[in-house]
């Protein structure tokens, strides 16, 4: 690709304990990690246009999910939300990553071309909204900062967490 690999965060807009094969990686809420291919390089159908040397991470989570101000009955987890903070962090380092907008981004700011890409038309919550995906975190955050707040917890961890355990 002649680039390097991108790590895509994304929610399934299922239940909880709901898992799909699109990701490579799935989160329930409980914080569980569940990998769905022996092979990262396996080309998921997860990220539009997006897909080759990318590895697709989801939450599952945010089941009738109707925008930022309501995240549905099912919201992203705490722990669901540190488990991704931790998976970014042991793939960026398995894979010789920086943890930016460059290399690590949600499935709403892949979907506006965020990175320059431009592999698309834009889709996402500053275009026609048709996928914004971790836009926010939690109900009341400021539109657009899941993205920041995602990366700057894995960077954390990359920085003082000990993840020898997970």
């Amino acid at each position: 690709m002649g680039r390097d690999v991108k790590l895509y965060c994304h929610w399934t807009g299922g239940h909880h304990n709901q898992l799909f094969s699109d990701y490579h990686i799935s989160i329930t809420g409980d914080g569980r990690v569940y990998v769905s291919t022996d092979d990262l390089s396996d080309v998921k159908n997860a990220t539009y246009r997006r897909n080759t040397g990318s590895v697709a991470i989801t939450l599952c989570c945010a089941y009738d999910a109707i925008g930022p101000d309501d995240l549905g009955p099912e919201p992203p987890t705490e722990i669901q939300l540190n488990a991704l903070a931790q998976v970014i962090c042991v793939l960026a380092d398995a894979l010789d990553l920086t943890i930016d907008l460059n290399r690590v981004m949600t499935h709403a700011e892949a979907a506006d071309n965020l990175d320059g890409l431009y592999a698309h038309e834009d889709y996402g919550p500053d275009s026609t909204c048709e996928r914004w995906d971790l836009w926010v975190l939690r109900e009341g955050d400021r539109p657009g900062t899941g993205g920041d707040q995602l990366r700057g917890n894995a960077n954390w961890y990359r920085a003082y967490g000990n993840l020898q355990n997970i």
